[in-house]
C-alpha cells in the first residue's frame, strides 16, 4: 500500500466524486453545503472542511496554500477550480434549474470574482462564523470526506 493511498486521500476519488472544500466554521458556507446536499439528487459530490486533514492534503497536492482561506475549491476530473468558477462548476451539476447558472461563466471572472469575494470578505460580519466545524446530520454523513468529523 502507498503512503498516499494510507493516507487522508484514500478515500478521495475526485475524478468520479467532485470534491468540495469549504470553511468550516462559515455558516453561510454551511447553508451552501446544506443547498448543495439538497439539490444534487445524484449524489455526485463529497465533502471535506479546507483546515481538515482531506482539505489540506488536497490544497497541498494542487499547489494551493493551506491557510488564509477565501474560498471554496472544487477538485474534479478537470482539475482544481477557487471562487466564481468553482461556484459554477458545482452548479452545472446541481439539479434543474439550479443548473442553468452555468451560463453565467460568460461573465469575466474578473468580475465574477470581484463579485465573489465582497461577499467573502464580509461573510463572517453578516453570516457569523461557528467556534469549530459541526458534525454532519447522519443521513448525509457519508458524503464527508473527513471522518474526524463523525
Amino acid at each position: 500500500m502507498s503512503d498516499v493511498a494510507a493516507g487522508p486521500l484514500a478515500d478521495v476519488d475526485a475524478d468520479r466524486r467532485p470534491v468540495v472544500l469549504f470553511d468550516g466554521v462559515c455558516n453561510l458556507c454551511h447553508g451552501a453545503i446544506r443547498f448543495l446536499v439538497r439539490h444534487d439528487e445524484h449524489g455526485a459530490f463529497r465533502f471535506a472542511p479546507l483546515d481538515s486533514p482531506v482539505g489540506r492534503a488536497l490544497l497541498e497536492e494542487h499547489g494551493l496554500p493551506t491557510e488564509d482561506h477565501d474560498s471554496f475549491v472544487l477538485v474534479d476530473a478537470d482539475g482544481v477550480h477557487r471562487k466564481s468558477t468553482a461556484a459554477l462548476r458545482v452548479a452545472r451539476l446541481l439539479d434543474s434549474p439550479w443548473n442553468l447558472a452555468w451560463a453565467f461563466r460568460v461573465v469575466p471572472r474578473r468580475l465574477r470574482d470581484a463579485a465573489y469575494d465582497l461577499v467573502a470578505e464580509y461573510r463572517y460580519y453578516v453570516f457569523g462564523k461557528k467556534d469549530a466545524c459541526e458534525v454532519p446530520e447522519p443521513e448525509i454523513r457519508e458524503r464527508f470526506l473527513e471522518r474526524s468529523l463523525e
